[in-house]
């Protein structure tokens, strides 16, 4: 299915437009994703046992607790097996995996970056790093659907929806696969509220911004609304307005966001100062570099 195309012939039906991210942003959903479902597959797949506490220290500082945080799947990979090959404890155990080059490659090609782009690539080259990082990630998938339920959305959220209904075409922005996303925004019933859901197979969150707003809305009437570095870089590339929501502060940025910043917005008022004051809180909530330790 060509999710891209359908972003794109979008047709507007508001006078202002809302990206929000899906996970840490709209649910608490990161924690246990990343802690219960995608670090022990990776664990798995690429043989950590023996050094699992580690492994699992940098995959959280990667997809959690840094400015890395929130970054596509496969990309989380090629970061870890960077930061791997850095930290003498790996060795010192015996593990020396190395880069994929493989996988580089294919990141750089490839702009959808999710599983149906790396099946086809897995079917076409037989490459064996690319056949590991598939198993990995049918797993994470796997491990998603049978652990991930009952997790509502942030407290506020429902409250700016409503607010933002009948103002605002509301879309997902996420690298989440779409079928995930799918399933936890109709559980919660506010898949109804957006008038797409985007996720990885429709490209990269930049993608999803330029195809479902840019040259429908006026610039300053585009917003992303989300917890990571990524979706700031996603609103920044296509000049849109960008409200983070903090993390470790989620509650209060979504009071924040209903109180303050919506009204901001539909009047537009949302200037580069109340922006910069808002990014420069969010920049000191994660570090950017890894603390190496014996």
């Amino acid at each position: 299915m060509d999710y891209a195309s359908q972003l794109k012939n979008l047709v507007k039906q508001k006078e202002f437009f809302v990206g929000f991210d899906s996970d840490g942003c709209v649910f608490d959903t990161m924690e246990i994703k990343q802690k219960e479902c995608f670090c022990p597959a990776f664990i798995k797949h690429f043989g950590l046992q023996a050094a699992s506490k580690y492994a699992r220290e940098l995959w959280q500082f990667i997809n959690l607790y840094s400015k890395t945080r929130g970054c596509n799947r496969y990309f989380a990979i090629q970061h870890a097996l960077r930061l791997m090959s850095e930290w003498d404890v790996f060795a010192t155990r015996g593990i020396r995996l190395g880069g994929m080059p493989s996988l580089d490659a294919w990141l750089q090609e490839e702009n959808k970056l999710g599983l149906p782009a790396l099946q086809a690539k897995v079917q076409a080259s037989k490459d064996a790093d690319l056949t590991r990082v598939l198993a990995w990630s049918v797993e994470v998938d796997s491990r998603i659907k049978d652990m991930v339920y009952g997790i509502p959305p942030f407290p506020g959220v429902h409250e700016s929806l409503e607010k933002l209904r009948g103002q605002a075409d509301m879309i997902v922005v996420s690298q989440t696969p779409v079928e995930a996303l799918r399933r936890e925004w109709a559980e919660h019933g506010i898949d109804g509220d957006m008038r797409f859901i985007a996720g990885q197979e429709a490209g990269s969150k930049a993608d999803h911004i330029r195809l479902g707003a840019v040259g429908k809305y006026p610039s300053r009437r585009i917003l992303m609304v989300g917890d990571a570095l990524g979706d700031l870089k996603a609103a920044q590339a296509n000049e849109a307005l960008f409200y983070p929501i903090i993390p470790g502060q989620e509650e209060a940025s979504w009071q924040r966001f209903h109180q303050e910043a919506i009204g901001k917005f539909l009047a537009g008022a949302y200037d580069s100062a109340y922006q910069s004051g808002l990014i420069a809180e969010f920049d000191r909530a994660l570090p950017e570099r890894f603390s190496f330790r014996l």
